[in-house]
């Protein structure tokens, strides 16, 4: 079994210290690209449904969360009200969020909006945080700080079902594209004791809606009670670890009870004020859960564009380094990242095994040197060896990996 904890220590990704503080973890190099372009890739889909983005504090004034209903339905795991001003008894209280919602719906409300303008679609990958307990941290899994890949859409009701099976959609895509399986979805609905908003009429709704979204979908849930948010129903989407443990990475869900609280409205085709609905949707999560689950699934291995190195140069000996560095060059140019590992790390078989996760190894000897590095010999990081090929060649099929986000390393019978 592939632990992302040790993995994503022994790969450098990301780390921890105690000054720092417990689920606090930090990214390095290599870790914060494969956060960087998966953040990209996200905002990129996100741009082609017609999202458009925003950013928002990560800070806001406890009366902010009292209007949202998180300072009474949630405030256990909020982190505890900073005072400020000179004067402490006059002092505004503001604190760490624990959400974005409340965020966008007040960007919502900033600006005056027709029934021409929806629905309208604000993304954001913010930071959170969340006072989880000492007990239940765990490497990426479960943190203090979190980053959400977040989303609101203000629709009417005649789009709200639209709106949330295209981000059943969205989610469907981005798991084929990160080589991420779906476990099942889960409708998940209030339970008894729960910390809940006292409205059934919204509760039923909401869950009528989201009922319609997933039958008029075809896919197969669960109604489990206990798993709602306190403001309404969601759907959300679990996936496993390799021993099968289930968790929440990605949820959709209707919502009534904020653009209430928050007197949101829009200019109607009959001149009039109306309330929006608000869809909630998070197509990875957070950050920090979906690299965790990428660490594991692939086992370090990630898919090429994803990769923190892409292609490792091997200079056989110091006098292939020229014709090394001229296909880094290239390579560069090319926007790819790739690395020369030269014989001051090692032999070459102990260099190869160093860079067994890399996708594409490319060997440079005499014989490439005396030619300019065309060709070179390449292997492949599930051991196949196409031969000899092109610098310039390997270049471009590697661009072309990336670009097409596949899984698979080469397109042409290995030699």
């Amino acid at each position: 079994m592939h632990d992302h904890r040790r993995l994503g220590r022994e790969l450098d990704l990301f780390d921890t210290d105690p000054l720092i503080g417990a689920g606090l973890p930090y990214w390095l190099p290599d870790g914060a690209i494969v956060r960087h372009e998966l953040e990209e890739y996200i905002r990129g889909a996100e741009r082609e449904a017609g999202y458009r983005h925003v950013y928002s504090p990560v800070l806001g004034k406890r009366e902010l969360y009292e209007i949202s209903g998180h300072w009474d339905h949630y405030s256990d795991d909020m982190f505890p009200p900073m005072d400020l001003g000179d004067d402490l008894m006059a002092a505004d209280q503001v604190v760490l969020r624990p959400s974005l919602c409340p965020h966008h719906a007040l960007i919502y409300r900033s600006r005056a909006h027709s029934y021409r303008e929806l629905p309208l679609r604000m993304a954001e990958l913010g930071g959170m945080y969340r006072s989880e307990l000492s007990g239940v941290l765990g490497g990426l899994t479960r943190v203090r700080a979190i980053h959400l890949n977040d989303a609101h859409v203000f629709c009417t009701l005649d789009q709200a079902v639209d709106e949330a099976r295209a981000a059943l959609k969205l989610i469907d895509r981005a798991y084929a594209d990160l080589g991420i399986r779906a476990v099942r979805h889960r409708l998940s609905l209030p339970g008894e004791g729960g910390k809940y908003v006292a409205d059934p009429e919204l509760w039923q709704r909401a869950t009528a809606l989201l009922r319609e979204v997933l039958d008029g979908s075809g896919i197969p849930y669960e109604a489990v009670e206990g798993e709602a948010a306190f403001y309404g129903p969601k759907i959300d989407v679990q996936i496993a670890d390799l021993v099968g443990r289930e968790a929440t990475l990605s949820t959709v869900q209707i919502d009534f009870h904020q653009p209430e609280r928050f007197d949101l409205h829009y200019i109607g085709p009959d001149g009039a004020k109306h309330r929006p609905v608000m869809v909630h949707r998070s197509i990875i999560g957070s950050v920090e859960r979906a690299v965790a689950h990428l660490i594991e699934q692939h086992g370090g291995a990630f898919p090429v564009w994803l990769a923190p190195v892409q292609l490792r140069i091997l200079p056989v000996a110091e006098a292939q380094y020229g014709a090394a560095e001229k296909l880094l060059d290239r390579a560069r140019r090319m926007g790819l990242r790739a690395e020369i590992s030269g014989p001051e790390h090692g032999t070459l078989g102990a260099r190869v095994r160093a860079a067994r996760l890399v996708p594409y190894q490319a060997v440079i000897g005499e014989r490439e040197a005396a030619a300019d590095g065309e060709p070179v010999a390449v292997r492949l990081r599930d051991g196949r060896r196409p031969g000899a090929v092109p610098g310039s060649e390997l270049v471009a099929r590697i661009a072309a990996r990336v670009a097409a986000r596949g899984t698979e390393l080469w397109d042409a019978p290995a030699l």
